[in-house]
């Protein structure tokens, strides 16, 4: 048996996991790294409390998806991905991955897209893959990227009149 086995039970419903947190914590002695499809409550077991992670593609896609946007990049590559998920993980501070999290608290999901995000463009720029000038600060440049919706008072009252 590995020391610190990865159990990655990605099936939705819970009712059609692979393994439930649980079962993978006691059946490896509260050694094992685990992620869900969905999110479980924590696991306590032999005196410890584990935090199961949820993985998700909310993580990678969108903060990706900003990154090409924002950057107007002239393609997508794989080593785009690979960045985004560097840029994940090192989110995840080393007190949380002792309590088994492996992913960013998705209470802060905003900031974690947006620091991934601004490495993703940072790669997009060294690799001569934008189509505009590299900007200075990337961070605050992602964040002139994000998406925030506004509704005039006026177009809401017009939508309701028709």
């Amino acid at each position: 048996m590995n020391a610190r086995p990865i159990i990655f039970a990605l099936s939705n419903p819970i009712e059609k996991h692979e393994c439930l947190p649980q079962d993978a914590y006691a059946w490896s002695k509260g050694k094992a790294v685990y992620a869900g499809g969905v999110q479980f409550p924590p696991v306590h077991y032999e005196g410890q409390t584990f935090l199961p992670s949820q993985a998700n593609n909310l993580y990678i896609f969108p903060a990706v998806g900003m990154a090409i946007y924002a950057t107007n990049a002239k393609r997508v590559t794989d080593e785009m991905f690979i960045e985004a998920a560097h840029a994940v993980a090192d989110q995840v501070h080393p007190d949380q991955l002792e309590l088994g999290i492996l992913f960013p608290p998705q209470s802060n999901i905003l900031e974690t897209e947006i620091q991934t995000a601004a490495r993703v463009a940072k790669l997009v720029f060294d690799s001569g893959l934008a189509r505009i000038e590299r900007p200075a600060d990337m961070v605050a440049f992602i964040r002139e990227h994000v998406y925030k919706p506004k509704y005039s008072a006026g177009a809401i009252g017009a939508s309701r009149a028709a």
